[in-house]
């Protein structure tokens, strides 16, 4: 149990800040470039992100099979979304970067 709290934690403290400045294009000058397009990047990261209460949250509760293993999938179908969508943004960035 104290590991779920942690993990949850840690990854509240390191991927929703982190999405949320990236979504709204809170970040330092000097990384724009680098990290452009951001909003893509920054869908990518919650969406990360929300995997970890889906996955923790459902054991945490006592909650039925049933339950925690759709949490489960969806947390997984979320992942996979995060990473189409980091795709997407480092192709987007190679395509500006030939122009």
């Amino acid at each position: 149990m104290i590991w779920q709290w942690t993990g949850l934690a840690v990854f509240s403290l390191a991927l929703l800040p982190a999405g949320i400045a990236l979504l709204t294009g809170q970040v330092p000058q000097r990384l724009h470039s680098r990290l452009a397009p951001m909003r893509p990047r920054g869908i990518a990261l919650l969406a990360f992100y929300t995997a970890a209460p889906l996955n923790t949250l459902p054991h945490l509760a006592g909650a039925s099979t049933m339950v925690t293993l759709a949490a489960t999938a969806l947390a997984g179908l979320l992942t996979c979304a995060g990473c189409v969508l980091v795709i997407v943004a480092v192709a987007h960035r190679a395509q500006a970067t030939t122009r």
